[in-house]
Formats: C-alpha cells, structure tokens, sequence
C-alpha cells in the first residue's frame, strides 16, 4: 500500500513526575504503553523528547530566593547594583529579581527598549517614531519615558513591568532607579557593579562591560553555579533558563542531561531492540504575530541529545526540481524522477540551487521548537513528544 504520511508528532502522557521520580524507567514506560494502546510501532531513529521542566523537577533542582541572594552578595558585596536587560516575565524573571534585590544595597534597573531581547515590549515602536525617540542612540529616565508614554501594559498580561519590577524590589527594603537604554556602557555612570541579565547576548554585553571600566561583572549565568546551603544549581547557566515554582521558589535548568538522554536511549534499544534518538527541550523559537515574543528564554533549546540528533538537515526544495530541474514531467514519471535525485544526493547538498530555501538551522532546534509547540507549557499532561518520520523524506516507501 501506497504510504500517505510523512512525519507524525504524538504528545505522550506520562504521570505526573516528582522529584526523585525515575525519569528514564518512567520515558521509556510510558512510549511503550502509548504504543500498545495507539498501534504504532517503535522505529530506528524515531525521536523521543522530554521537556527540561520536568527533568529539573525530577532532580529537585530548585533554589530559593535566600540562596539567590546570598550568591549575589557573595559576589558583589553590600553595594548599588546595576541589572541590565532583564527580559519582562513573571515566571522567568520576577522571582529571580526578588532574590537578587535582597543581596543589594541598591539597585539601577537598566532595561532595553522597546522591547527585551525575546520580544516582550515596553512600548510600541511605532510610538518611538511619534516622539522622535531613538532607542539606539537615546537613554531615558522613568520620568521622561512616563512623560513620553504613559503607563503601558502588556498586550496579554495586562502587567505594567515597569511597576511590577519596581515594587517587587522596594518590597525587599531597597531603592530602585529605573534608566532606559540599549547601550551597555550606559549603566558605568550608575555602578561599575553589574549584573547582566541578557541571555543569548550575554557575551557580548560582559565584553563591553569589562572593556569599559566595569569593576564587578557577572551574568545570571553565574549566580547559582554551585549549590548554596544545600540549594540547587546549574554548573553550566546558572540562573538562566530558570522558572518560577514558587513565589519564593525557582526551578533551574536541568543537570546532566547527556547522560540522561544516553540512559534513555540504552534502556529502549534493551526493552525495544531500536535505537530512539532522545532529547531533552525548552522553549523553541517562534514569534508571536501579536504579543511579538520570540520564546527562546532559555540559553539553549536542547541542553542534551543523542549523537543521532547532531548537525542540520540536508534537504532539498521539491518545488525547485519540479519547477526546473523535471519541468517536463508529470504524474508517475515526476514522481520517480524526483525521488531518484533525492535518495542520490549528496551528503552535504547546502550549495546545490536545489537545497536553497530549505532551513538552515540545527536540528535540535528544529526539532524543539516542533516539540515546544506540541506539548505547549499548560495543561496537556504531555512532558513527553514521540516523532517519527521526522528523518524520511519523498523518497521514503
């Protein structure tokens, strides 16, 4: 029989997972059930992927906001603290800001605009534009920027951040300045003792930092890589890529997660005879047409995978070979035509005309982001995603 699918994505339920919980027998568990009940059968380089918030909920990797700000104060001292480029969030940022502000003397809350790093926005751009304000180049205070703009909130929140992040460091006893700018050198005329708080570009504002006269520099990637009084940890990021569990409480990015998804995949290929590649995801990326976010608050969009998942897919463009190269042909003879130039391709096809436009990325981001969307971050009960035919292509029977 002809086949008429291509890759099929598959949320899987797995009970609810408490710290301690044994995350490799519960994976491979729960796969092997939803196949018995579903009918599909477990294929080589099928892909399972587990999401990071329940691997670190699984290790017990949370940290308090006594340990954050211990580690902060270790680190800087009882001083006025610049945090630059925060992203706007309640669940990645604010818990995280109410630790940092209780290892403080002061803080100057340096914040990009008009929007942060991941899309959340301040302002509207085109507002900018209306005030001749030029967000490269013009740095305000929260006086001009109220004078400017008003009190905005959040299309879907509904959160004026501004306020939110203001009062949740002067709840903590401490004095909080609001300055608004995109450059990185702005905040040395407030502190040289800065906390960067940017996560893909963290680099970058560090380097320029320290390169200008920043005295004391680190980065949410520093505070918390060791454990403090018995807290969690990530040796790696940090704080980055951290959620909110309680109001006093975040959950860190997972540890460990190469052996994890080594273990995974050993303990299948023992109860399955196949070889799943496995992954363990955070947020994919994606932009939001409306609220304009990008997701992507974590450092990375697969902090583990097996050695099948490495590289970038090396495709071709159907519609290029039907359009020029088999212009001539149709039904049947196209279709074998098209599909002997795909099983005949070269290993690396990114220079041919044929494989331009198809997407230059990882493949665990790809893959990721695919999970990200799948099993969403509300109430699906599907921590697990299973893909199959993710690695087949038109030529496949």
């Amino acid at each position: 029989m002809e086949r008429m699918t291509g890759t099929v994505v598959r949320g899987i339920r797995t009970p609810i997972i408490n710290c301690g919980d044994d995350l490799i027998q519960i994976v491979s568990d729960s796969i092997i059930k939803a196949s018995q009940i579903e009918g599909f059968p477990i294929r080589d380089r099928d892909i399972a992927a587990i999401t990071e918030s329940v691997v670190a909920r699984a290790q017990g990797n949370y940290a308090d906001i006594d340990a954050i700000a211990a580690d902060v104060r270790s680190k800087f001292g009882d001083v006025t603290l610049g945090v630059v480029f925060p992203i706007l969030s309640r669940n990645r940022f604010a818990v995280c800001l109410r630790g940092i502000a209780r290892g403080v003397k002061k803080m100057v809350l340096m914040l990009s605009y008009p929007s942060d790093e991941v899309g959340n926005h301040l302002v509207d751009i085109d507002a900018l534009d209306e005030k001749g304000i030029n967000p490269w180049t013009d740095v305000l205070t929260l006086k001009q920027f109220r004078e400017l703009f008003g009190n905005i909130r959040h299309t879907f929140t509904g959160i004026d951040y501004i306020d939110y992040y203001t009062s949740l460091t002067e709840e903590s006893g401490v004095e909080c300045e609001v300055v608004f700018s995109n450059n990185p050198k702005t905040i040395l005329e407030y502190t040289k003792h800065v906390l960067v708080c940017d996560i893909h570009t963290r680099a970058r504002t560090k380097r320029i930092l320290k390169a200008n006269g920043g005295e004391v520099i680190y980065g949410l990637d520093d505070i918390l890589t060791a454990p403090v009084n018995g807290s969690g940890y990530n040796e790696e990021y940090g704080l980055l890529g951290s959620n909110k569990a309680t109001d006093d409480t975040v959950k860190l990015f997972p540890r460990d997660c190469m052996q994890l998804v080594a273990k995974i995949q050993d303990h299948l290929k023992q109860r399955t005879g196949k070889t799943v590649e496995v992954m363990v995801y955070g947020d994919g990326a994606f932009k939001d047409p409306v609220g304009k976010i990008w997701e992507l608050a974590d450092p990375v969009v697969s902090p583990g995978y097996t050695s099948g998942l490495k590289g970038t897919p090396n495709e071709v463009k159907l519609k290029y070979l039907a359009d020029n190269d088999f212009k001539d042909l149709r039904g049947e003879e196209l279709k074998k035509a098209i599909s002997d130039y795909i099983r005949n391709k070269k290993d690396e096809s990114g220079g041919d005309m044929a494989s331009q436009g198809t997407t230059p990325r990882r493949l665990t981001d790809l893959i990721g982001s695919l999970c990200d969307l799948t099993s969403g971050s509300g109430d699906k009960g599907t921590p697990l995603v299973y893909i199959q035919g993710y690695f087949d292509n038109f030529s496949a029977v």
